[in-house]
C-alpha cells in the first residue's frame, strides 16, 4: 500500500480539487501562492505520523479539515476531530500545531497534524489535504529549500541539516549538528565581515588617498588583516579532507599474508559474516568492503587477498587489486602471524608495505598504519611474541578476542586524526564545494599580494568576498541548489 501511496496523493491533488471546488460554499476563494503537505515522518505502520503543510493557504487547510474559524494558539498543541473537507467524513483524532509565519521553520504559515500512524489514516488524511483549493504535494527537500529561500536557513546549515539527517555514526552527528548549529557559517560571516572592512578601507583610501580625513597606516592594517586571513583559510583547507572523510567515512584497509587472519578480523569488526574464513591459503580472491561505524567513526572497512607471489593467475589479480587498495587506504591494518614471523611471505610483507609506511611516519599527510600480530594464542608462555626489530605493534587473538579491547582503542585515536574530533575545534570542511570557494577565496587573496594597482587590489578583495556568500548562500545557482536539496526526502 505504502509503495502507491506517493501516486494516490498526487492524483489526490488534482482530480479531488475540482470536485471540491464545486462543493465549496465560496466562502473562501483560491489562496493565491503555493502551499505544500506532505508526510514528514517515516513510512510504515506506527503510532504517530506526522503530516505538515506550509504556504499562505495552510490555515484554509486547518479551518478545512478540522472546522475552527480561528487557529489555536500558536505552537500549542490541541486535539481535534479530522473530518474531510467536501465529504465531511470523520478521519482521525488529531493533535494539531499551528505555526505562523514568518516564527516558523520556512518562515511562511505552517500546520503540523500528529495523526494515528496506520496507512489508512495517513493516507485519507493526505487525499483530504490535496482536495483543498491551492494546495499540493511537496517535492523532495522542498520545505527545506522554503526556509533557505527565506534567510531561515543558510547553505552551509541546510547541509548540516542534510548530514544530520543521515548521520548513522555518533561523530556523524557531533559533526552536523555543529553544522547546523551554524558554526561554519558564523565562522565565514567573520572572514566576510574582515574582508569588507578591508575593502572599505581600500576604496577610501582611492577616494580620499589625498586628504588628511584618513588615519595613517590604512593600507599596512588591510596588509596584515589579509595575511592574518589567507592563514587561516589555509589552516581549514589542509584539514579539508578530514571533514569530507568524517561525512562519507574513512577507509581503513587490512592487508597481510595469507593465513594471517585477514577476514577473522573483518568479520570481528562488522559483527557480522562478510569474509569467508578457511585455514585454505588464498580464499579471499577479491575486494570485499562493507560499512562499519567503529568507535563512533564511520568507516568503510575493506578485505583484501592475501599477498604472496607464485599464486595461479585469479589470486594475482587479486593481489594486484590488494595494493592498489593499499594505496587508496587512510589506516591500514597490517595482519602477520606471530607464529609465522619468519616465513617468506610475512618478511616480503615486512619489508615491502610496512617498512616504507614506518619511513614516512614524520610525514603528516601519510598513511597511518597499525601493525597487527595475530594468533597470539598459539605463543608459549615463555617464548618471545616477537623479534625486537620489528615496529611498534599489537597483539591480538582473533580466535579468543585478546587485544581486541586495545586495538579499539589505538583505531579511535588513528581516525580522530584522520576525520578530527567533531566535538572540538575550527569547524570541519565536510564538502568539495567548501573546499572549492574556500580555494578561490584564497587564490584572489593571492592576486590582492601581488598587485600594486589599487583598483586591481579592490576587485581582488570583491572577488574573494564573493567567494565566501557563494560557500553559504549558493551565489544563486540553481544548479548547485538542486544538488543539495535532492538528498533530502520528501517532507523535509
Amino acid at each position: 500500500m505504502w509503495r502507491g501511496l506517493s501516486a494516490l496523493v498526487t492524483r489526490a491533488a488534482s482530480a479531488p480539487l475540482r470536485l471540491c471546488a464545486r462543493c465549496s460554499t465560496g466562502a473562501e476563494s483560491l489562496v493565491p501562492g503555493s502551499t505544500i503537505f506532505a508526510l514528514s515522518s517515516g513510512q510504515g505502520r506506527c503510532a504517530i505520523a506526522v503530516i505538515r503543510t506550509s504556504g499562505p493557504a495552510s490555515g484554509l487547510a486547518l479551518r478545512s479539515l478540522t472546522a475552527l474559524r480561528e487557529p489555536p494558539p500558536a505552537r500549542s498543541a490541541c486535539l481535534r476531530l479530522l473530518r474531510h473537507p467536501c465529504s465531511g467524513e470523520p478521519l482521525d483524532r488529531s493533535l494539531v500545531l499551528w505555526f505562523p509565519g514568518p516564527q516558523s521553520f520556512t518562515g511562511e504559515d505552517c500546520m503540523e497534524l500528529h495523526v494515528h500512524g496506520g496507512p489508512a489514516v495517513v493516507s485519507g488524511v493526505l487525499q483530504a489535504l490535496g482536495s483543498v483549493p491551492g494546495l499540493r504535494p511537496a517535492k523532495a527537500g522542498e520545505f527545506t529549500r522554503r526556509a533557505f529561500a527565506r534567510g531561515k536557513l543558510s547553505l552551509t546549515e541546510v547541509e548540516g541539516l542534510a548530514d544530520l539527517i543521515h548521520a548513522e555514526t555518533e561523530a556523524q552527528r557531533r559533526q552536523a549538528l555543529r553544522q547546523l548549529d551554524g558554526e561554519l557559517s558564523q565562522l565565514c560571516q567573520g572572514w566576510a565581515k574582515t574582508l569588507t572592512k578591508a575593502l572599505a578601507h581600500v576604496e577610501a583610501y582611492i577616494d580620499f588617498g589625498e586628504d588628511d580625513n584618513l588615519e595613517e597606516g590604512v593600507l599596512e592594517q588591510v596588509d596584515r588583516d589579509v595575511r592574518a586571513l589567507e592563514v587561516a583559510l589555509s589552516s581549514h583547507l589542509r584539514d579539508a579532507r578530514r571533514g569530507q572523510r568524517l561525512r562519507s567515512g574513512a577507509n581503513v584497509v587490512v592487508a597481510g599474508p595469507p593465513n594471517a587472519g585477514k577476514s577473522s578480523l573483518v568479520n570481528l569488526l562488522s559483527q557480522k559474516p562478510v569474509s569467508i574464513v578457511s585455514p585454505e591459503p588464498g580464499t579471499t580472491r577479491d575486494i570485499l568492503e562493507t560499512p562499519v561505524d567503529l568507535a563512533g567513526f564511520p568507516v568503510l572497512l575493506s578485505d583484501t587477498a592475501g599477498l604472496r607471489e607464485g599464486a595461479g593467475a585469479v589470486e594475482q589479480e587479486g593481489v594486484r587489486r590488494a595494493r592498489q587498495r593499499l594505496e587508496q587506504a587512510d589506516i591500514i591494518l597490517g595482519m602477520l602471524d606471530a607464529s609465522d614471523l619468519a616465513s617468506s611471505s610475512s618478511c616480503s610483507f615486512l619489508d615491502t608495505v610496512v617498512a616504507p609506511l614506518v619511513a614516512q611516519s614524520h610525514d603528516s599527510g601519510r598513511q597511518r598504519l597499525l601493525l597487527l600480530l595475530n594468533k597470539s594464542d598459539l605463543l608459549s608462555a615463555n617464548a618471545p611474541a616477537s623479534s625486537t626489530a620489528l615496529p611498534p605493534h599489537l597483539l591480538l587473538s582473533c580466535h579468543t578476542g585478546a587485544g581486541m579491547d586495545a586495538l579499539l582503542q589505538a583505531l579511535k585515536t588513528e581516525l580522530a586524526a584522520v576525520c578530527g574530533d567533531p566535538s572540538t575545534g575550527p569547524p570541519l570542511l565536510t564538502r568539495a564545494r567548501h573546499q572549492y570557494h574556500l580555494q578561490g577565496c584564497l587564490d584572489a587573496l593571492g592576486r590582492f599580494q601581488l598587485t600594486t594597482d589599487l583598483a586591481l587590489a579592490a576587485e581582488a578583495l570583491r572577488q574573494a568576498r564573493r567567494q565566501l556568500s557563494h560557500l553559504t548562500g549558493g551565489g544563486g545557482t540553481e544548479e548547485i541548489l538542486d544538488l543539495i536539496f535532492q538528498d533530502f526526502c520528501v517532507g523535509k
